[in-house]
C-alpha cells in the first residue's frame, strides 16, 4: 500500500513538472514560429486511425513517440516501421525498436526521417533552373529508457538528436521525451497517460551558404569586393507539446473490445486542441479505428480519420505481424494515407 501510494505522489509530481514547463496560455498563435516541425507528425497507423488520443493507449512500439511510459509495459520485444505519403510530394518515416530486460526495465530504439525530391535551384535571372539541384531532409534519432514503479504505474524518458538539412545548411538540437502511465479500478480499468515532448535546445542554421563577400567601402583605400562575411541566423526553439490524455474499455469481453480515448494538447507554438478516438476489435485480429484531431483549434487543419488492422500469427515462431493503415482528412491540403508494420516476438 505504502509503494502504491508513493507511485500516485510521483505521478502527480511528474504531471505537474511536466505541465508547468510547458502549459503556457496562448492568447495568439505561434504557428510558424517553431524549428523542426516534422517532430509534429504523428507515428503510426494504429494511433492516427484513433485520431491521434493515443497518450494513454501507447500500447505498441510506436508509445516511443506518443508517451515513452507506455514500452515499460510491453510484454515482447517488439518493432514497427512506419511510411506516410506525407502533404507536398514528402515522405514521413519512423522506424522503433523495444526491447525488454526484466527487471532492469526497458529499452527503445528510434529513427524519424522525412525526405523529398531534388529540387532544381532557380534564380531571378534563371527562372528554369541553373543546372543545379538541391534537396532537403530532417532526421531524428532517439534512445529510450522506461521501467513499471509499480504494476499500474510506469515512467519512461527519450534523449533523442535532431538535425535538419537544407542544401549547404543544417541545423542541430537534443532534445528529451517524457512520459507516464498509470492504470486505475475506475470506470473498468481507466488508464490515464501523460507526455511532454521535443523538450531542448533551439536550432540555428549554419553553413557555406551564410558566407558571402562584400565590398566594405569604397572610399577607403586597400578595400576590395572579397572581404569575407556571414549572415547571422536566428535561433528557433523546438516544437514542445505537452499532453494528458484518458483511455477506457466501454466493451471489454472475449469476443469484442471498444476502446475509448481523449487527449488534450498544450503545444508551445498554437493554441490549446482536444483528439478523440475509438477502436473496436474482433477477438484481437481485426481493429477499426476512427477519430478526429485537433478538436476545438479554430483554422487547424485537423479532422476525422479512420483505420483499419490485422493481427496475424506467424506459424513458423511465436511471433505476431501487425498490419495497420489509417486515412486522415487534412482539411485545404491533401489527405494523408499511413501505412505501419508491426512485429512482436
Amino acid at each position: 500500500m505504502f509503494k502504491l501510494k508513493l507511485a500516485y505522489k510521483i505521478f502527480l509530481l511528474t504531471v505537474i513538472l511536466i505541465a508547468s514547463q510547458s502549459i503556457k496560455a496562448q492568447n495568439v498563435s505561434k504557428t510558424g514560429t517553431t524549428a523542426a516541425s516534422f517532430l509534429e507528425i504523428g507515428v503510426g497507423a494504429s494511433a492516427v486511425g484513433m485520431g491521434g488520443a493515443f497518450v494513454s493507449v501507447a500500447d505498441n512500439a510506436s508509445a516511443l513517440y506518443w508517451n515513452v511510459g507506455g514500452i515499460a509495459e510491453l510484454p515482447k520485444f517488439e518493432a514497427i516501421i512506419v511510411h506516410t505519403d506525407w502533404i507536398a510530394e514528402t515522405n514521413f518515416d519512423f522506424a522503433g525498436l523495444v526491447l525488454p530486460l526484466g527487471s532492469f526495465g526497458t529499452l527503445g530504439f528510434s529513427f524519424t526521417s522525412l525526405s523529398m525530391d531534388d529540387m532544381k535551384v532557380t534564380t531571378v535571372e534563371q527562372p528554369d533552373g541553373t543546372g543545379e539541384f538541391f534537396n532537403a531532409s530532417d532526421i531524428a534519432v532517439g534512445v529510450s529508457y522506461a521501467r513499471m514503479l509499480t504494476d499500474r504505474f510506469s515512467i519512461g524518458f527519450t534523449v533523442k538528436y535532431i538535425e535538419q538539412r537544407i542544401w549547404h545548411m543544417s541545423a542541430s538540437a537534443f532534445a528529451i521525451d517524457a512520459g507516464t502511465k498509470f492504470r486505475t479500478d475506475l470506470l473498468g480499468g481507466l488508464t490515464i497517460g501523460a507526455s511532454i515532448l521535443n523538450f531542448g535546445t533551439p536550432m540555428t542554421l549554419d553553413g557555406r551558404d551564410a558566407r558571402y563577400f562584400i565590398r566594405v567601402d569604397d572610399t577607403k583605400q586597400g578595400s576590395n569586393e572579397r572581404i569575407p562575411t556571414k549572415i547571422e541566423m536566428d535561433s528557433w526553439d523546438l516544437p514542445m507539446l505537452f499532453q494528458i490524455g484518458v483511455s477506457t474499455y466501454a466493451i471489454n469481453n472475449d469476443i469484442y473490445k471498444f476502446r475509448i480515448a481523449a487527449d488534450a494538447s498544450v503545444p508551445n507554438n498554437n493554441y490549446q486542441s482536444m483528439n478523440v478516438g475509438g477502436e473496436l476489435s474482433y477477438q484481437d485480429f481485426l481493429f477499426l479505428r476512427g477519430g478526429y484531431n485537433s478538436l476545438l483549434l479554430e483554422d487547424g487543419e485537423g479532422g476525422l480519420s479512420f483505420g483499419v488492422g490485422i493481427n496475424s500469427k506467424m506459424i513458423f515462431a511465436d511471433a505476431v505481424v501487425n498490419f495497420d493503415y489509417a486515412y486522415r482528412d487534412f482539411g485545404r491540403l491533401q489527405n494523408v494515407h499511413n501505412f505501419s508494420v508491426g512485429l512482436k516476438f
